[in-house]
C-alpha cells in the first residue's frame, strides 16, 4: 500500500504541466494551470479556505497558526512546471515495490533503463518502494515531489491542529523550468518572512548556495548579397557565428568540461541567417564579481571573430537572472540551523552543497525572502530515467512537521 505522500505525487505526475521557453504567454503554458487548479481544490477540501489561483498561474494558501506566539510567517514553495528538456505528456508512472538492487528497465522503450551502475544511490533504496517513468516521458518528480511533500504537509497539519505552529504560507509557482517561476510572485500578498523550497535531491542534503547567473545575446550583422552574384559583397553572418563558436575553449569553460566550484560559459541557442545570426548563452559561477570577467573574455572572442569579416559589425548584449543566495542566507545563519535541527530530529545528517544551478528561492532570496532548498528525492531529473524513493519524500515530511515546530519553539 503507498503512502499518501506517493500517492499524491502519482496523481500529479499524470497532468502535463510542461512549461515552453518560447512563448511570452503568462504562464508560458496554459496547461500549467490544470495542476494549480486541483491544488486549490484539493487545499481547499482540507479545510484551507483561502486557498486560490491567480491570474498568473501562481496558488497561495495558509495553514493558520496553532499558537498565540508571533511566529515568524513560514513559506514552503515548490514548481508545478517541468522541464521542455524532456515530454512530459502521457506520463504512466510505475511503482516499483522492494527495489533489490537490479536494473530497471522501463517497459515503453526498450532502450531505456535505470542501471545501479550508474544511478548509485538507487543501491540506497533496497527493499524500498521506488517510481518510475515508463520510458518515453520523463517522471516529473522534478518538482511535482515537492508539490506532493508540501500538500502531505498541509494536509497532516491540517489534521493535527495539536501539532504547535505558526502561520504557514503555501506558494506553488509556474515557469520555474524556463527561468520564470519568481516573475509574477506577489511577495506583499504572500506576507512570508522566511521560505523553504521543496526542490532538491538526495536525502539530507540541504542547498543554501547556488550559481550566479547572466545570460547573453551576442548578434552578428553581416552583408547580405544574392548568392549568383555575391563576391566580394556577402559577409555571412552565419559563418561568423561558426567561427566564433568553434574559438570556444574545448577542454574548459563549459558545462561538459567543469564540476564542483567551477563556473562556465555556455551557449544554449543559435539561430539567423547570412544577413544576421544570433547565438544566446549562460553566463554561471559561484562567485558572482567572475560573471563580468567571463563576459569580457567572451566579447573578446566576439571581437577577433568579427575581425576577420571585413563590413561585419555585432552586439553584445546582459542580462542578468539570479544571483547566489548565500550572499543573502549568510546574513541570517538561523534559518540553516532550524533546518539542520529538523534534519537531526529526523534521524538524519544535513548536507550542505552547492546547486549548479537555481531555484525560484535563488530570486526569491533577493526579492526579500530568504529561502534555502531543502531535499525531495528527485533523480536523474529531465530524462526519460528519472525516478525517486518514496522513503525519501516520506522524510522530507517528517523533517518539515519539525521544522515547523522548531520555528514555533524559538519564538518567545
Amino acid at each position: 500500500m503507498l503512502s499518501p505522500v506517493a500517492e499524491k505525487l502519482i496523481r500529479y505526475v499524470q497532468i502535463d504541466t510542461q512549461s515552453n521557453p518560447s512563448s511570452s504567454s503568462i504562464p508560458s503554458t496554459e496547461k500549467q494551470k490544470n495542476l494549480s487548479k486541483l491544488l486549490v481544490e484539493e487545499l481547499q477540501q482540507m479545510g484551507v479556505s483561502d486557498a486560490l489561483i491567480d491570474e498568473y498561474g501562481y496558488v497561495y494558501a495558509t495553514i493558520p497558526a496553532t499558537t498565540s506566539k508571533s511566529v515568524p510567517v513560514i513559506c514552503f514553495c515548490s514548481h508545478v512546471d517541468t522541464a521542455p528538456d524532456c515530454s512530459g505528456t502521457g506520463v504512466q508512472p510505475i511503482v516499483h515495490e522492494n527495489y533489490q538492487g537490479q536494473v530497471i528497465f522501463l517497459p515503453d522503450d526498450s532502450s531505456q533503463k535505470i542501471d545501479p551502475e550508474k544511478h548509485p544511490y538507487l543501491l540506497q533504496h533496497i527493499g524500498q518502494t521506488v517510481i518510475t517513468a515508463s520510458g518515453t516521458t520523463l517522471l516529473g518528480a522534478d518538482d511535482k515531489a515537492g508539490v506532493a511533500i508540501i500538500m502531505q504537509l498541509a494536509e497532516e497539519l491540517m489534521n493535527n491542529p495539536s501539532i504547535p505552529h505558526g502561520a504557514i504560507r503555501l506558494l506553488f509557482t509556474p515557469d520555474e523550468e524556463v527561468g520564470r517561476g519568481a516573475d509574477h510572485v506577489n511577495i506583499q500578498q504572500l506576507g512570508a518572512e522566511v521560505g523553504y523550497t521543496l526542490d532538491g535531491g538526495e536525502i539530507g542534503t540541504l542547498e543554501d548556495e547556488t550559481f550566479s547567473a547572466d545570460g547573453v545575446v551576442v548578434t552578428f550583422h553581416g552583408i547580405s548579397a544574392h548568392p549568383g552574384y555575391a563576391k566580394g559583397h556577402l559577409v555571412n553572418a552565419l559563418k561568423i557565428a561558426a567561427d566564433f563558436i568553434n574559438s570556444l575553449p574545448k577542454d574548459s569553460w563549459s558545462p561538459e568540461t567543469t564540476a564542483g566550484r567551477e563556473g562556465f560559459v555556455h551557449p544554449v541557442r543559435i539561430e539567423g541567417n547570412a544577413e544576421k545570426a544570433t547565438v544566446e548563452f549562460i553566463i554561471r559561477d559561484f562567485e558572482t564579481d567572475l560573471l563580468k570577467q567571463y563576459e569580457e573574455r567572451l566579447e573578446l572572442l566576439v571581437k577577433q571573430a568579427v575581425a576577420n569579416y571585413p563590413g561585419s559589425s555585432y552586439s553584445f548584449e546582459v542580462h542578468e537572472q539570479y544571483r547566489n543566495m548565500a550572499e543573502v542566507l549568510r546574513k541570517q545563519p538561523h534559518i540553516l540551523a532550524y533546518a539542520e535541527e529538523a534534519y537531526k530530529m529526523a534521524g538524519l545528517s544535513s548536507r550542505k552543497e552547492p546547486i549548479r544551478g537555481g531555484t525560484d528561492g535563488s530570486r526569491f532570496s533577493f526579492m526579500g525572502l530568504p529561502c534555502p532548498n531543502l531535499f525531495t528525492g528527485m533523480q536523474a531529473i529531465h530524462s526519460h530515467q528519472e525516478w525517486i524513493g518514496v522513503r525519501d519524500m516520506e522524510k522530507t515530511v517528517e523533517v518539515l512537521v519539525h521544522l515547523v515546530q522548531i520555528w514555533e519553539s524559538k519564538t518567545t
